[in-house]
């Protein structure tokens, strides 16, 4: 009489549960979690209405401009936007079918730049500034005036410097009085960040594609600007050109 063979108790069932679980988790990677306005609408208790996100985009690229969105929405009655994530997610083919949807979603929306020639003049940080400044100025041209500010990253780079004592210089020209709130990752969370970064990331993709058409060889096309190996070895062979920022180590390393 044959025998059945040797079988655990249980064994069968628990593969199943373990194989079951395994898909489970691997359905929960691919749920895309999208940014809202809730972190927004907190500052609604401060009795702000008018909310300006802004993020910036180029700021460690070696050519081009620094360019820096700002996406306004109203906090007591402004819809979410579907699809809009952080620029950096999105194709680039996503972000072109978005930016015009952005802008009519927003309240009042800008960007600006500061070139490669200012970056080398002022410094990094003092060209953000700069940027966001005239993005600023043109939200304001449009009649609209935001009653507080999140920015992505740790750091307030908006706001105008602070005179020291009587004895410096007042900051010149105009600049955001709002106040600005910092939010690290904003731009994954926060949908009026992201919609700004969206902007910011379209026009300096522009630019750079223009700039390609005008100076070819460093593939601003397909780098818009970034480190890659490829544009960092024709900058070592042919040199920087005039829209490079020069006062940057742009070789990298050296090879060997």
């Amino acid at each position: 009489m044959a025998t059945a063979p040797n079988r655990t108790k249980g064994t069968a069932p628990a593969k199943a549960k373990a194989k079951l679980k395994g898909g489970l988790k691997a359905k929960a990677k691919q749920v895309v979690e999208f940014p809202t306005l809730d972190v927004e609408r907190t500052f609604l208790a401060s009795g702000a209405r008018l909310l300006a996100g802004v993020d910036e985009v180029g700021r460690g690229a070696l050519a081009g401009p620094v360019s820096v969105g700002i996406a306004v929405v109203n906090l007591e009655d402004h819809p979410l936007l579907a699809d809009v994530r952080d620029s950096k997610l999105l194709k680039p083919e996503d972000r072109d079918r978005l930016e015009p949807l952005v802008r009519e979603w927003a309240v009042a929306s800008a960007v600006g730049h500061a070139s490669s020639q200012e970056i080398d003049s002022i410094g990094i940080i003092a060209a953000l500034r700069l940027a966001g400044t005239r993005a600023w100025c043109e939200i304001l041209s449009g009649g609209i005036t935001p009653d507080v500010v999140l920015l992505d990253g740790s750091h307030n780079w908006l706001s105008p410097e602070v005179q020291v004592s009587l004895f410096d210089a007042a900051p010149e020209g105009p600049g955001c009085e709002a106040p600005v709130h910092t939010r690290i990752k904003a731009d994954m969370s926060c949908l009026s960040v992201a919609a700004a970064s969206v902007l910011a990331k379209v026009a300096r993709d522009r630019i750079m594609v223009d700039l390609h058409a005008e100076v070819p060889a460093y593939g601003w096309n397909e780098n818009k600007g970034y480190a890659t190996p490829a544009h960092r070895e024709v900058i070592r062979t042919q040199g920087p050109s005039a829209y490079h920022r020069t006062s940057w180590h742009l070789t990298g390393p050296e090879v060997s």
